[in-house]
């Protein structure tokens, strides 16, 4: 069993940036991929990127290319998505997902295990 409890979120203008943080129980975090993903009001959840076990690999979607950085700290047992240059439409629930076997997808049925998910708002 795996519970991920994400942080960070907030209300921030356009053109601002935020960094959301996603913390992992359990011993074996390190050899998961993970990978984070948005709903926002009236839509279907999406993807946004995901990253390898090692860190090695990152994946995101064209939305945020560019502009969001996935990252973990493995010692931490921590995910991270430095997101830059926000604009209205990133406005969403955030999510971070595990997947325990295999590698990252950016297929949400891929995924095992679900935070809570946290806020982002962005003003125009």
């Amino acid at each position: 069993q795996v519970q991920l409890v994400e942080s960070g979120g907030g209300l921030v203008q356009a053109g601002g940036s935020l960094r959301l943080s996603c913390a992992a129980s359990g011993r074996t975090f390190s050899s998961y991929a993970m990978g984070w993903f948005r709903q926002a009001p009236g839509k279907e959840r999406e993807f946004v990127a995901a990253i390898t076990w090692s860190g090695a690999g990152t994946y995101y979607a064209d939305s945020v290319k560019g502009r969001f950085t996935i990252s973990r700290d493995n010692a931490k047992n921590t995910v991270y998505l430095r997101m830059n240059s926000l604009k209205p439409e990133d406005t969403a629930v955030y999510y971070c997902a595990v997947r325990s076997k295999y590698g990252p997808s950016p297929s949400q049925v891929a995924y095992d295990y679900w935070g809570q998910g946290t806020q982002v708002t962005v003003s125009s």
